[in-house]
């Protein structure tokens, strides 16, 4: 006979937060309810503590690091973080070469494109990008049919950025520069090209153009981030969004602070065709 149908059906939830984004700091929180990892990690470990027992979220969760390139608002807090944890840390060896950091050996775990990284029932997904660093790569987090990416420190947006960023329904994606405010703002020359060219970071158009033409239809939660603080405008960027939204919700990642974790069903709850919005929540400190 065949087994008959449980009443209340099991499932999982993913927990997402950004601990920090900006060229002060970036650090991006992906886990379910047993496991988790860092994408970067450019606060310091104490900062890394402090925001993490704010929102509720168990340190001992993180079972490893992802670091997406060498530049240091991406890995200033790598170190104690990884050291003080016995963390793995996934990094390039072109990477790590160009870091100068000072992780124990036992602890790094090398990446490739497009070869998969089981951490329990997490996957995680590297692919190359274009960005100014010796071997960048951005991340796709994968958990029983729902997927989380982080798209940032991108010049322009390539096939790799297009086509995984069509695949997420929930995603991080820079928002950093405003044209107008780069072109008349007080950079110099050399800078404002480095911004925009082709190897430095979206802007507000770029990613509102990648938002529109390539996003999951099940796309249910983008926060915005990276934003310059000299460039740009939380309230700019999120007005530019708005009349584009349609059923997805929109959020800034602050550069100042965490956001409020937010939980997606997974499993047999969500399906990558039946993927409920993301509810934000505020986890138990206990």
């Amino acid at each position: 006979m065949p087994h008959p149908i449980p009443l209340f059906l099991p499932f999982m939830s993913l927990f997402i937060t950004s601990l920090n984004s900006g060229s002060n700091g970036n650090c991006y929180y992906i886990g379910n309810d047993t496991e988790a990892v860092l994408v970067d990690a450019g606060i310091s470990c104490r900062e890394t503590e402090k925001r993490m027992k704010r929102l509720g979220l168990d340190m001992s969760k993180i079972k490893a690091v992802f670091i997406s390139h060498e530049h240091g608002d991406h890995i200033s807090g790598v170190e104690t973080l990884a050291n003080k944890y016995r963390l793995p840390v996934y990094i390039t060896a072109a990477t790590l070469a160009n870091s100068r950091l000072r992780i124990n050996t036992q602890l790094v775990r090398g990446f490739a494109a497009y070869e998969p990284v089981s951490i329990g029932d997490l996957s995680v997904l590297a692919f190359p990008k274009l960005h100014d660093a010796i071997d960048p790569h951005s991340f796709v987090i994968s958990h029983k049919g729902v997927n989380v990416g982080v798209f940032t420190d991108i010049g322009s947006p390539c096939k790799h950025v297009i086509e995984n960023f069509g695949k997420c329904h929930i995603a991080f994606l820079e928002a950093n520069y405003d044209e107008y405010m780069l072109e008349n703002g007080r950079y110099p020359i050399h800078l404002k090209r480095r911004i925009s060219g082709d190897k430095g970071h979206l802007s507000n158009n770029q990613a509102l153009e990648l938002f529109i033409k390539h996003k999951h239809p099940e796309l249910s939660l983008l926060y915005l981030s990276h934003l310059s603080k000299d460039n740009n405008s939380p309230h700019l960027a999120l007005d530019l969004f708005a009349s584009f939204a349609e059923d997805t919700d929109i959020a800034v990642a602050s550069r100042y602070k965490e956001t409020p974790v937010s939980r997606v069903p997974t499993g047999i709850a969500a399906t990558n065709t039946d993927i409920s919005p993301a509810e934000t929540v505020q986890m138990s400190l206990f």
